[in-house]
C-alpha cells in the first residue's frame, strides 16, 4: 500500500458529493430500523428482512459501485490518473492501494451500519447482527475489487456495475437458482449464516463455494486491475 496514493484516494473518494451519497443509504438503513423498534416490530423476522433485502442487497451493492468505481474511474475520465502513473510507483500498488481504499470506505459505511441497524432491532441475538455484519464486510472487499476492475477496463463501470448488481444478482438470482451461485450477494448471506443460528436465516449458496468464491473474485480482480494499469498508456488511451 503506498500512502501518499492512499490520502489522494480517500480525499478524493470522500468529496462533499460522494460522502453525502455514502452516508445516505447507511443513514436510510439505521432509520428503518429505528421505524421498525417504534413500531414494535423488532423481532427476528423483520431483522433478517431488513438485513436480507435492504443492507445486503440493496445498500451494499449501491455503496459498492460508489466506492469501487469512485477511487479511480473519476481520474481515468478527466485524465488525472496519467500524472499517478508517471511517478515511480508500482501499478500493481496503484490499483491494490486503491482496492484497500474502497474496501476499508466499505467497512465503515457499509458493515458497521449493518451491525447497528441489526443490533437495534435484536442486540445480537442469535449471532443476526454479528453475522450480517461479517458477511456484508467480505462481500463488500470482493465487491470493491470487482468494481476497481470494472472502473479500469470500461468507461461504462457504473451502467455495468448497475447491470450486475440490481439486474443479475436481485431478478435473475431470485428466478434462477444456478445463478445464485455467481452472485456477491449470495456469498456474503452465506458467511452470515455461519455465523448466525437463526432459524429464519436459509443461505442458498455454500460456504464450501462461498469461501472460495470470495477469494479467487477479489484477489483475480485485485490482479487483472494491476494488470491493465501496466498497459494503460501514458498517451490515456488503452
Amino acid at each position: 500500500m503506498n500512502t501518499v496514493v492512499a490520502g489522494i484516494t480517500y480525499r478524493a473518494l470522500l468529496g462533499r458529493r460522494r460522502i453525502l451519497l455514502l452516508l445516505l443509504l447507511p443513514l436510510a438503513l439505521i432509520g428503518l430500523a429505528i421505524l421498525l423498534l417504534f413500531v414494535g416490530s423488532a423481532d427476528q423476522r423483520s431483522a433478517l428482512l431488513l438485513m436480507d433485502k435492504f443492507a445486503i442487497a440493496t445498500m451494499l451493492p449501491l455503496l459498492g459501485l460508489i466506492a469501487g468505481t469512485g477511487v479511480i474511474a473519476p481520474e481515468i475520465d478527466d485524465g488525472t490518473i496519467i500524472h499517478l502513473l508517471s511517478k515511480p510507483i508500482s501499478r500493481p500498488i496503484i490499483a491494490g492501494t486503491k482496492f484497500l481504499v474502497a474496501a476499508s470506505v466499505l467497512a465503515l459505511f457499509a458493515a458497521v451500519p449493518t451491525y447497528i441497524a441489526a443490533w437495534l432491532l435484536v442486540r445480537n441475538e442469535d449471532g443476526i447482527a454479528s453475522g450480517f455484519a461479517l458477511g456484508v464486510l467480505v462481500a463488500g472487499i470482493a465487491y470493491a475489487a470487482v468494481f476497481l476492475l470494472l472502473g479500469v477496463i470500461t468507461r461504462h463501470a457504473v451502467a455495468i456495475g448497475v447491470i450486475y448488481a440490481l439486474v443479475w444478482e436481485t431478478l435473475v438470482g431470485s428466478f434462477i437458482t444456478g445463478a445464485q451461485k455467481f452472485s456477491i450477494q449470495q456469498w456474503g448471506q452465506a458467511i452470515a449464516a455461519q455465523i448466525s443460528d437463526s432459524p429464519f436465516l436459509d443461505a442458498k449458496v455454500t460456504l464450501g463455494f462461498a469461501i472460495p468464491a470470495l477469494i479467487i473474485v477479489t484477489a483475480g480482480a485485485v490482479f487483472w486491475a494491476g494488470l491493465r494499469l501496466r498497459k494503460f498508456s501514458l498517451t490515456g488511451d488503452e
